[in-house]
């Protein structure tokens, strides 16, 4: 392996350091928040998404100078970082058989970097520039559907093949070497290339398949498969196309400490740490839940206490029997009289008219009648007889 193998191994093993440090600092700020909101916008997630992105660059930086196997399997023994890691930070649970998948996954790692041959640098064909562009578009397609029919494990596996996808973008893509001195050219060389757009949608589509599969499936089983598929299939595609070679005579020890990886790594994602940091954050409600109805509590009953001396001032309550919840005092139907209505035609009087007893004095008929009685109706006066003038007939002459 060359000087610049060396440096490219090293960064790899910088990428699965800062792959499980991402694991770990997003676990911390998930714990530390009560929304799905605030999780994505605590520092401690945000910085954790920072040292993804900054791996995923350096493993495309790495896979230039490094076979995918090798890049690919280093950065699945991240999960033994991981696990060593949750047992400090998030206080896991570190069983016996994940301390022996730490140490046999390390082993297998090393032999698989003494395995690695020198890599030509085979420019990519144009129909496997295009396959790879239009597989991008194709997994995009099927892993939109396939997130909200198919089961968690088969949407980890499509996951795993988009991230191996990109692995393989990564490798095939070629910038030519006289747009290296000009930042406008290299830029543009960048931009019209489609496997750099083939890199993003793969990443991109990836990353939101596998966070689909956590949400819905368990941990251990997701990530299993999801390593397995980015592992496997993209190592035999770069060994056949694009010129990946192993040391000679080191075929069969390189399959075998590859398989040995992968094993630990399936063995690795069952362990508890690893369901500790790898969860995302569950989708909370950004505001409030509405507060439930009051439920009644269990008593704890005390204890028997005996007390030999005078009486104490105060006796403590009975609980053993269970006293209702004081409710407030509902309005019931009832029924009460009318009012009094004074008469309409009685003449007015005190308040205390009635408590007055005023005696009556004697009124004739007389002085009645002409109450009674109405004007036209009233009798004429009756004439005192007197004594008329007799007239003789001759009177009237």
């Amino acid at each position: 392996m060359t000087a610049a193998g060396w440096i490219a191994l090293a960064i790899t093993v910088f990428g699965a350091f800062g792959y499980a440090g991402a694991s770990i600092l997003q676990a911390v700020a998930a714990k530390r928040s009560t929304s799905l909101a605030r999780t994505l916008s605590h520092p401690l997630y945000l910085t954790g998404i920072a040292l993804d992105v900054l791996a995923w660059a350096g493993s495309m930086v790495a896979l230039r100078e490094l076979a995918v196997y090798l890049v690919e399997s280093i950065l699945a023994g991240s999960l033994a970082i991981t696990v060593l890691a949750a047992r400090f930070v998030l206080k896991s649970k570190l069983r016996k058989r994940d301390v022996a998948c730490v140490i046999v996954s390390i082993s297998a790692l090393t032999v698989l970097a003494l395995s690695a041959g020198p890599q030509e640098g085979t420019p990519a064909s144009a129909g496997l520039r295009w396959g790879l562009c239009t597989a991008a578009v194709l997994l995009t397609l099927l892993g939109r559907s396939a997130a909200r029919t198919c089961p968690p494990g088969l949407v980890a596996a499509m996951g795993g093949l988009c991230l191996g996808g990109a692995a393989l973008s990564g490798r095939a893509l070629h910038l030519p070497e006289q747009a290296m001195g000009h930042p406008g050219a290299l830029a543009l060389a960048i931009v019209s290339e489609p496997l750099t757009w083939a890199v993003l949608i793969f990443a991109a589509n990836g990353m939101l398949l596998y966070a689909n599969a956590l949400q819905r499936g368990q941990v251990g089983q997701v990530t299993a498969v999801h390593w397995i598929a980015e592992v496997t299939a993209p190592s035999a595609v770069a060994l056949l196309l694009l010129g990946d070679s192993v040391r000679p005579g080191w075929g069969l020890v390189a399959i075998g400490a590859g398989v040995v990886t992968i094993g630990a790594a399936v063995l690795l994602a069952t362990a508890p740490a690893t369901g500790a940091a790898v969860r995302p954050p569950d989708a909370l409600p950004d505001e409030p839940s509405q507060p439930s109805l009051p439920v009644s509590a269990p008593i704890r009953y005390a204890e028997r206490i005996i007390w030999w001396g005078s009486p104490p001032v105060w006796t403590p309550p009975n609980r053993e029997r269970v006293v209702a919840l004081p409710t407030h005092h509902a309005p019931e139907l009832t029924w009460t009289p009318p009012p009094r209505v004074q008469a309409l035609w009685s003449d007015p009087h005190r308040p205390d008219a009635d408590a007055d007893e005023i005696p009556a004095e004697p009124v004739t008929l007389s002085e009645l009648w002409p109450i009674l009685l109405r004007e036209e109706d009233r009798p004429e006066p009756v004439r005192s007889r007197q004594e008329q003038p007799r007239h003789g007939p001759w009177d009237d002459l």
